[in-house]
């Protein structure tokens, strides 16, 4: 009877364990199902949000080698290289343009923020170094047809971005290099700060475009001395950037400081220099970020004018990033008859003789060597000269 219910007993005992093995192997059962359920909802819900909110994917651009046969050997070395990131377009950028919504305070703020190009080995893509033309015009380009001819065969080398008065009635051309590359513009009016305004906001539409190495800044009478293959040469592998500065005890220079720019700014370090330079892009990036000189010299040459179109980059530079600039521009420019306006070219004053002696009348130092290479441009060309410098470009020029 005793041995009946200790078996009895034990049966109970066993009955229970397997039930409890039971149950946790059911209770494993269900917390794995239960994560493998979580984990399938939260797949199908991350999946149905990249769809929806997916960037695009950049596509590798390749640059046409058709004009390497135009080109010299260093042209020809960098028009070999692929695209593989397109150029940068910040939200809120129509192909890498800003919308006319942006304001320039926005503008300058994005292109404050833009990565600085120094050498090809420090980037992790393999990029075309370009140079930006930004023409700040009161109008229409009556010497668009040179520009053409200079650009033609050399696409992928360069931007080209214009400010245009906005009160002129000039439509935009419907097709050519210029067709499509003007920027949102503002009024600018000769002497005043809106002059740097307008120049600093052609900058920043530029500097937006992380290919472009160099800026140039040109007016509508300004022409090439050189076919682009020179000029892009002379720019890409120049060590230092190009902005006239100078220092002179006259009116037009040391007369038109403003007293109340003192202490930040004295008449010691207050300079004068030609508004068309040609500058690489660090110091592009170090300008455009400055805003304490930028805020003085606006508020003290919005009292009284003060030309600031003149003195606001080389005082600046000259403060700053003197080591940087080789003090002078590579835009010819003629002030030997005196006067608030430099000499003008008409048809009757353009000769061979005259665009030789701005290419090759001078000597100066390029990259601690000497050079006859000393200026890159011209100006002031009116538009009927028009005829005679196409007749000529390609004898003296070479395009």
């Amino acid at each position: 009877m005793k041995h009946h219910q200790n078996q009895n007993q034990l049966t109970l005992a066993t009955l229970k364990l397997l039930n409890t093995a039971t149950f946790m192997k059911s209770l494993k059962l269900l917390f794995y199902f239960l994560i493998f359920f979580l984990g399938f909802t939260f797949g199908i819900i991350i999946g149905f949000s990249s769809k929806k909110y997916s960037l695009p994917i950049p596509q590798v651009v390749s640059i046409s080698l058709s004009a390497a046969a135009t080109t010299t050997n260093a042209v020809a070395a960098t028009l070999s290289t692929p695209l593989d990131v397109p150029p940068f377009s910040p939200p809120m950028l129509l192909a890498g343009r800003p919308v006319a919504t942006i304001n320039d305070e926005e503008l300058i703020w994005r292109a404050s923020m833009v990565p600085k190009i120094a050498t090809i080995s420090e980037h992790p893509f393999i990029r075309v170094r370009k140079v930006a033309f930004m023409f700040l015009t009161k109008g229409h380009l009556p010497l668009a047809p040179l520009w053409e001819r200079f650009f033609k065969g050399h696409d992928g080398l360069y931007t080209i971005y214009v400010h245009a008065d906005p009160s002129s009635d000039v439509q935009e051309p419907e097709s050519g290099v210029f067709a499509g590359q003007r920027i949102p513009s503002k009024e600018v009016e000769w002497g005043s700060f809106n002059m740097v305004e307008a120049e600093l906001r052609l900058l920043a539409n530029a500097l937006l475009d992380m290919s472009n190495q160099w800026f140039v800044l040109l007016s509508e009478s300004c022409i090439p001395l050189h076919s682009f293959p020179v000029i892009y040469t002379h720019l890409i592998n120049s060590t230092r950037s190009h902005i006239e500065v100078y220092d002179q005890p006259t009116r037009v220079a040391r007369g038109r400081y403003k007293h109340q720019m003192n202490p930040n700014i004295t008449i010691k370090q207050w300079r004068k220099g030609s508004q068309w330079f040609e500058m690489d892009r660090n110091l592009a990036i170090d300008i455009i970020s400055e805003r304490d000189y930028f805020t003085l010299f606006k508020k003290s040459c919005n009292m009284s004018s003060c030309y600031a179109d003149e003195h606001y980059f080389p005082t600046l530079v000259n403060m700053k990033f003197g080591r940087r600039n080789s003090n002078r521009s590579l835009t010819w420019v003629d002030w030997s008859k005196g006067g608030s306006h430099p000499a003008r070219y008409a048809r009757r004053d353009v000769s061979i003789e005259l665009l030789r002696s701005f290419r090759n009348g001078t000597t100066c130092e390029y990259n601690g060597k000497n050079s006859r290479i000393c200026f890159l441009f011209a100006r002031k060309f009116l538009p009927d000269a028009l005829d005679r410098l196409l007749r000529f470009s390609w004898k003296v020029m070479r395009f």
